[in-house]
């Protein structure tokens, strides 16, 4: 077992910021287990690899002999999320939630310790809580308070509306961590607001408030945004082993790192060690075929990861691919396109009528397959290398869900 001190670096891994981390070192070395919390509300089915970086973070804690709390927000997602929104987010409705939850579990515990995670719904106590409970709570902040946060400043400068239900928002949050008598909560960037809420109520109600870790939002495929399933440039954990290997060989070589840091398991003196190989001169494709290797193997198995790389390699690297193939990003509104439309929007074709024909000459390919159908229409949501003849080539992204 690492020393606190040991831990405690360990845990920096990849952190944005720690509040405060004198309390967080004192904790470390208390004769009990943390209770570490960490929540989600369940706004999709599916998680992608943006989700896992908060998972990842709470698996170091349960590897340091400490408690993992997976929350699922069942009653704050009935609120939704107002955090870096410039309107309103929609609520979810109670049936939505339910078929969003049932899924977690099955995909938390690729990563976590089954034996040492504690699954709680925040409806519980906040049923138990009440109308009069819920106006007390509320009178432990105030609205100067809330109007210190970034998003709903902006929106009341700029005279939008701010629905009072989502004033609760936060509030609720921050309950859940005195309900669970939280130790230390794990969150995003954007949850910073909601987690020191956290800090006040529990200090509110008589308990010692809790360490909060910060974890930065993980950029997606793009490399600009975040990861997220609207934006269409997310890794779902449940995709495909061949879908997720491909895309995370798209992934440029400046990312590679950052993905490392926050979504690889390897010791970060390895990673390390890796760097300093690519900039002695080392190919960085063969380092990125061992983080893809990885996440793979993770989510699905050792075989899987195998055939996925050697399929690959055989559909792409003996392709002669070129390294330099533009990239375009399209929006496609939740509809699938089709690929006549799209070999002239990339610009591999001058025109639609010349899609066509090449399609039925034989001259089109769509991750490497052959193609021919002028119908064929690609789902969005999903990347395809596509070919037109011998010396053309395109990566595009369709944006959408």
């Amino acid at each position: 077992m690492p020393t606190p001190a040991e831990a405690l670096a360990e845990l920096r891994r990849g952190a944005d910021e720690i509040l405060l981390e004198t309390e967080l070192a004192e904790r470390l070395q208390a004769d009990r287990p943390l209770r570490v919390k960490a929540g989600f509300d369940p706004t999709a089915p599916d998680l992608h690899l943006g989700h896992t970086v908060l998972i990842n973070k709470l698996r170091q804690f349960q590897q340091l002999g400490h408690q993992a709390i997976f929350l699922i927000g069942d009653f704050t997602g009935m609120i939704g999320d107002p955090s870096g929104k410039n309107a309103a987010r929609k609520p979810l409705t109670p049936a939505e939630i339910a078929q969003n939850a049932k899924t977690y579990a099955d995909q938390i515990f690729k990563i976590l310790d089954p034996e040492a995670t504690r699954i709680e719904f925040n409806s519980r106590w906040m049923k138990e809580l009440g109308a009069a409970g819920l106006v007390q709570l509320a009178a432990k902040h105030t609205v100067a308070r809330m109007l210190e946060r970034d998003d709903f400043s902006k929106r009341f400068r700029a005279g939008q509306p701010i629905a009072i239900h989502e004033f609760l928002y936060p509030l609720a949050q921050g309950y859940d961590s005195v309900a669970l008598k939280a130790d230390v909560e794990l969150g995003g960037t954007d949850q910073k607001f909601n987690l020191l809420v956290g800090r006040q109520l529990q200090e509110a109600y008589g308990q010692k408030p809790q360490v909060i870790l910060t974890m930065p939002l993980l950029e997606g495929l793009d490399g600009v945004q975040k990861m997220s399933k609207s934006l269409g440039n997310y890794i779902g954990i449940t995709e495909p082993p061949n879908e997720m290997f491909g895309k995370l060989m798209s992934v440029s070589d400046e990312l590679m790192w950052r993905y490392f840091e926050l979504l690889s398991l390897r010791p970060w003196k390895e990673v390390m060690r890796f760097k300093k190989d690519v900039e002695g001169g080392s190919n960085p494709r063969d380092v990125k075929f061992l983080l893809a290797q990885e996440i793979v193997t993770r989510f699905h198995n050792p075989a899987a990861a195998r055939t996925a790389q050697a399929d690959f390699i055989e559909r792409f690297q003996k392709g002669a691919l070129p390294e330099d193939m533009p990239e375009h990003q399209i929006p496609a509104d939740g509809k699938n396109m089709p690929l006549v439309r799209l070999l002239k929007q990339c610009n591999l074709t001058a025109s639609v009528s010349e899609a066509s024909r090449m399609l039925e000459q034989g001259g089109v390919r769509v991750d490497g397959e052959k193609v021919s159908d002028r119908g064929l229409k690609l789902a969005a949501g999903k990347s395809y290398v596509l070919q037109v003849g011998k010396r053309k080539f395109a990566r595009v992204r369709l944006i959408g869900n």
